[in-house]
């Protein structure tokens, strides 16, 4: 027996490695090509249908199915007050490192979510929009802190959800240009009503100081978080650099069209600098503290592939 004094650990989360995972898809079926998925894969991330059985689908099941419980319960709350509510989206929001696949991941769900039957309409934001423009953050001494929280026009970012969670016809948020590295001026991405909206972010499940009456994720009916470890997600940001100065960097309005002429070795030294100086800090600082929050934790291998997978116990 126990001593009064000791420690019992409980997790909050069931583990499952990739085949206990994998199992979990059930009979769900695949909506998409290997030529589909091309098109979704990030800069970098190698993606195979594999994975996305194996993977995204059982996800995709599962997400499916919090979206008809919580269907469920607005419907009972409505039974309750005896008055009907305007339909508002099931939010998702997605949060992890740069270059560890967060885009990747969020197109592949989508796409995913939007070929199931009971909810057609999927949009996705990313909150690079709700940065503070370019100039703002010159003005603050920000632009070597951009993607901190301080970076953001969190405000701005709090409103659209509020507004999306009120079941308003059209929200719009901001458009980002990772061109020019800014906001784009007078221009606007409308959300009309979806089924579901995936947020998608670094800090998206940060909670702050805890002096805001409110937080982002305070919206989020479902969140998720990708993990890796630090040295692979180096590695992943180095790569995806080198990759980027030999295409988009090239481009005289890219805004890192500075480092196109640089010679591999000097790429890839000024690409670690950047990730240890800037993205390693707000990783170890802002991000990662926020993954215990998440409902679901993907755990990536260096080969990019998900090897383990954390559901937070209800």
């Amino acid at each position: 027996m126990s001593g009064p004094d000791e420690q019992i650990a409980v997790s909050r989360f069931l583990d499952f490695n990739r085949a206990q995972w994998a199992k979990l898809r059930a009979s769900t079926p695949l909506p998409l090509s290997e030529a589909q998925l091309k098109d979704l894969a990030g800069v970098n991330e190698r993606m195979s249908l594999g994975e996305v059985e194996d993977i995204y689908l059982p996800l995709s099941r599962l997400l499916t199915l919090y979206v008809g419980a919580m269907e469920h319960l607005h419907q009972t709350t409505e039974t309750f007050l005896g008055s009907s509510a305007p339909r508002v989206p099931f939010i998702i929001g997605l949060a992890g490192s740069v270059a560890v696949g967060k885009s990747t991941t969020s197109r592949i769900l989508q796409a995913l979510l939007a070929a199931w039957p009971d909810h057609p309409r999927v949009d996705l934001i990313t909150t690079d929009g709700f940065l503070w423009p370019r100039r703002v953050l010159e003005q603050r001494g920000l632009m070597e802190r951009k993607g901190f929280p301080e970076s953001y026009d969190v405000r701005r970012l709090l409103r659209f959800l509020a507004d999306l969670k009120s079941g308003a016809d059209e929200v719009r948020a901001p458009v980002y240009s990772h061109l020019a590295y800014d906001i784009v001026d007078g221009e606007f991405l409308a959300v009309r009503q979806p089924d579901i909206v995936i947020v998608e972010g670094l800090n998206v499940l940060q909670t702050g100081s805890g002096r805001a009456p409110m937080f982002v994720s305070d919206f989020f009916d479902f969140s998720i978080y990708v993990d890796a470890n630090e040295a692979d997600i180096e590695q992943w940001y180095i790569e995806r650099f080198l990759t980027l100065r030999s295409t988009v960097f090239r481009n005289p309005s890219s805004y890192f069209h500075r480092y196109a002429e640089l010679d591999p070795q000097n790429a890839a030294d000024m690409a670690r600098a950047i990730w240890q100086s800037i993205n390693l800090v707000n990783l170890r600082k802002n991000v990662l503290p926020t993954r215990e929050r998440a409902h679901l934790i993907l755990e990536k291998g260096r080969d990019h592939a998900v090897r383990r997978v954390r559901l937070r116990r209800l």
